[in-house]
């Protein structure tokens, strides 16, 4: 393929950023031992390693394929998407100064055909591993089509689940939810009002938050929020004088947040605990306007809160690269985490302890071929976004 200008310039500048990056961090245990899925012999028959082909691991489970094919929208109104993406696994890639495998990229154009086109060309050009495709549709579309032999690591959830030898990764909304659920189930909260703005990431964020509290025998009550300005405090104050509210699920952008946390503080609701979804972040970063939401809890990616290991600073990547900017930033650490999980595939798949500390959160794969991430937790404090802690 090609490479553009603009590329090779934006090849050169990571290259200069992570010349002096340190290793990444590989724990053999990510989670508590009782949390961690122990199916050996599932992940055994999911998976379908050719040993022959590559090195053997490193000692901390690095062990990259020999010939990668990414494949990503690189044209079509994904591409600025993909570009953010490209570039934050091209910043693991150089990062690394161990064995490093070829690297192609295909471009898919967005499309189910064309996610089925490049993923067969790659096949055909001798690739031992694939990454991609990243739209859902794509993802769907290549796993209902994968040859046996060669694996691979989807960048989104699809409907088709994982087949044999494959992996889904995304920020998915649900994640979110599932795990705001654990955290407010783990501090003995059960009944919860959840605030959402109904939009998709709302939506499918509070639906698997249902879900999962449910599962750990909470229940939770659904106030909508419409428009800038939501006037709710007769309704917040009725759910805070009815059954009672141990906690506050917060779906909601950063200026319906701000509206609404004074009316929380006057139904009497601020003292409870209060989790939101990365969403809470949109719209924010003016510290004089956002100490309304000191106190909030809320995942965050761990680039630009901590120090990650194989990354550059992320002020310092920001200032030069326009991919790794603003809410770019996002898709960048995916991309990085990208490149981890290529990297460490077989290791974190065959392993059921095994845990790698990522740009997004702390990674680990399930039995059935799913991305499991640990965000970093973080609050705001006098208005600036802190961390709460590790990742893991």
């Amino acid at each position: 393929m090609r490479r553009s200008s603009k590329w090779i310039f934006a090849t050169a500048l990571l290259a200069a950023f992570v010349a002096g990056c340190s290793t990444v961090q590989v724990t053999p245990s990510g989670v508590p031992s009782a949390e961690v899925p122990q199916d050996t012999s599932q992940r055994n028959a999911h998976w379908q390693f050719d040993a022959a082909s590559r090195p053997p691991a490193e000692r901390d489970g690095y062990r990259p394929p020999t010939k990668l094919a990414v494949l990503l929208p690189l044209s079509g109104e994904l591409a600025t998407a993909a570009a953010s993406v490209r570039d934050g696994l091209l910043a693991g890639y150089y990062g690394e100064h161990r064995r490093r495998p070829e690297i192609r990229f295909y471009d898919t154009a967005n499309s189910s055909g064309g996610a089925i086109a490049a993923y067969n060309k790659a096949v055909a050009d001798g690739a031992d591993q694939v990454l991609g495709p990243l739209g859902r549709d794509g993802v769907d579309a290549v796993f209902r089509s994968v040859q046996p032999g060669v694996p691979v690591l989807a960048l989104n959830h699809g409907v088709v689940a994982p087949p044999v030898n494959s992996a889904s990764f995304s920020l998915a909304p649900e994640d979110e939810g599932s795990s705001a659920a654990d955290y407010i189930a783990s501090i003995g909260a059960k009944r919860v009002l959840v605030l959402s703005a109904g939009d998709d990431h709302a939506r499918r964020s509070t639906e698997a938050f249902g879900r999962q509290l449910a599962a750990r025998g909470g229940e939770m009550q659904v106030l909508a929020v419409t428009g800038e300005r939501p006037d709710l405090l007769p309704l917040l104050q009725s759910a805070a004088t009815g059954p009672g509210v141990d906690a506050v699920f917060i779906a909601l952008r950063g200026n319906q947040a701000r509206s609404i946390a004074p009316q929380l503080a006057a139904a009497g609701l601020s003292a409870r605990p209060r989790v939101a979804t990365s969403q809470l972040l949109s719209g924010t970063g003016k510290a004089e306007e956002d100490r309304v939401l000191d106190g909030i809890k809320f995942p965050a990616e761990r680039w630009g809160l901590v120090q990650v290991n194989g990354l550059p600073n992320a002020a310092e990547t920001q200032k030069s690269l326009p991919s790794a900017r603003g809410p770019a930033a996002k898709l960048f650490a995916f991309g990085f985490d990208a490149w981890l999980l290529t990297a460490y595939l077989e290791h974190l798949a065959l392993t059921a302890d095994g845990s790698v500390q990522g740009a997004t959160g702390v990674l680990r794969i399930s039995p059935e071929g799913n991305v499991l991430r640990t965000p970093l937790w973080s609050t705001f404090s006098n208005g600036y976004v802190v961390s709460l802690g590790s990742g893991g």
